[in-house]
């Protein structure tokens, strides 16, 4: 079937992709320029919330706000680089949400699919993902869409629109070994990023960080960074929400204290899970603020929901010094707000599951990892121009007296 823009399109659900299943109709309301959902009678029986602010009842669920998706189907629009993908490539005859929940394909991020039938899942498809080999193929085309120059038709499904959650920087789909894979590109930068990112995400893991898989992809410039996909185990996809989501459904605001409250009241019972995700969070924010990397926002969070409806802190991703000595964090940290200071973080950390002098342990730890990042960074292959740009920021006073009063 072919897509013709209209007013409406059927949203399913692709745990097991082998058997889709209908959630319900997606809306255009015009007056605000959004995407409204409606559950299917089938899904009121036998399905369940696909967020808090979508619970299982008879009614049109839609947003408060212009140029929104509601609840959880947010997570199912591609991100300002699969915007831009679509707008370029694909040239939809009309621009609305609608347009760009479609053109995302059917490898977009977490279990949701959208499809133009209501009676079969028939969503836009690209063809077969491209390989590691590819790699070098795939940025040249990127470097074509951000100079404007045409994409041949036949290599348009190397490019990918709806892989992953936010940002605007250039990425693709890759199969490694039959499993997905994001890569993603230097976008002009001035360094390295992709080998920085890989750096900073191998280095989190010293502290006992969980980062998703990921590896240095070397081009004829720089690198890329494939991040292995944690939304996608054993041929299945995972429901998945974002903390922006999330914590938008429970009317929380976006703060680190809030999800590791989420986490206590749906998190994983089994084994007190939840309580070991709420301390990883409280590494995972220390080691922001040590790190500078200050765009650590909700969408750069995520939570993978289990078939019980409980909620599991995912693995991290784009983890990595913005290098912008900003001095504040995108979510808050404690009591004075979003301020980028261990003090701040400890100040709530009861809120993580956490005794004062636990607390104080986990910073130490943290802190004496992040210590050691020069070295990790060469070992790691990033160049000396690249640490040195790095340190004015890391290495300076602001952050290093903090790091270095507990590390």
């Amino acid at each position: 079937m072919t897509y013709e823009p209209g007013d409406s399109l059927a949203l399913w659900i692709l745990t097991d992709p082998s058997r889709p299943r209908l959630v319900g109709e997606l809306r255009l309301v015009r007056s605000l320029q959004s995407v409204s959902l409606r559950y299917a009678p089938s899904w009121l029986a036998e399905g369940f919330a696909l967020s808090e602010d979508l619970p299982l009842i008879e009614a049109e669920f839609a947003p408060s706000t212009r140029h929104s998706v509601v609840g959880a189907v947010d997570d199912a629009r591609p991100d300002r680089w699969g915007e831009r993908v679509i707008r370029f490539i694909d040239k939809p005859t009309r621009l609305s949400l609608l347009e760009y929940l479609y053109y995302a394909g059917d490898d977009r991020f977490g279990a949701l699919g959208v499809s133009s039938s209501a009676e079969h899942y028939l969503p836009r498809r690209l063809g077969p993902l491209p390989v590691l080999g590819e790699a070098e193929q795939i940025y040249r085309l990127v470097r074509c869409i951000q100079a404007g120059e045409p994409v041949p038709p036949a290599l348009k499904r190397l490019i990918s629109p709806g892989a992953t959650l936010g940002g605007a920087r250039p990425k693709a789909l890759l199969e490694i070994d039959t499993e997905q894979w994001v890569i993603k590109f230097s976008d002009g930068d001035h360094a390295d990023t992709p080998l920085i990112e890989h750096a900073t995400m191998t280095l989190a893991r010293s502290a006992s960080i969980r980062t998703a898989t990921s590896m240095a992809v070397r081009l004829t410039d720089g690198h890329a960074i494939a991040v292995k996909r944690f939304d996608r185990s054993g041929g299945q996809r995972r429901h998945c929400l974002s903390a922006a989501v999330a914590l938008r459904a429970a009317a929380e605001p976006f703060g680190y204290p809030e999800l590791a409250q989420l986490l206590r009241r749906k998190g994983v019972a089994h084994g007190e899970r939840y309580v070991q995700d709420m301390q990883e969070l409280f590494r995972r924010m220390v080691f922001n603020i040590l790190m500078d990397n200050t765009d650590d926002h909700e969408k750069n969070h995520a939570l993978i929901v289990s078939a019980d409806q409980q909620y599991e802190l995912s693995a991290a991703y784009d983890v990595l010094p913005t290098g912008q000595a900003l001095g504040f964090q995108q979510m808050r940290i404690g009591e004075q707000g979003a301020d980028s200071t261990l003090e701040n973080a400890l100040s709530m950390s009861n809120l993580f599951a956490l005794q004062p002098d636990e607390a104080v342990a986990e910073v130490r730890r943290v802190a004496r990892v992040v210590s050691g990042w020069k070295a990790h960074f060469r070992a790691c292959g990033v160049s000396s121009a690249d640490i040195e740009h790095y340190a004015e920021q890391i290495d300076r006073p602001f952050l290093r007296e903090q790091r270095d009063e507990y590390g």
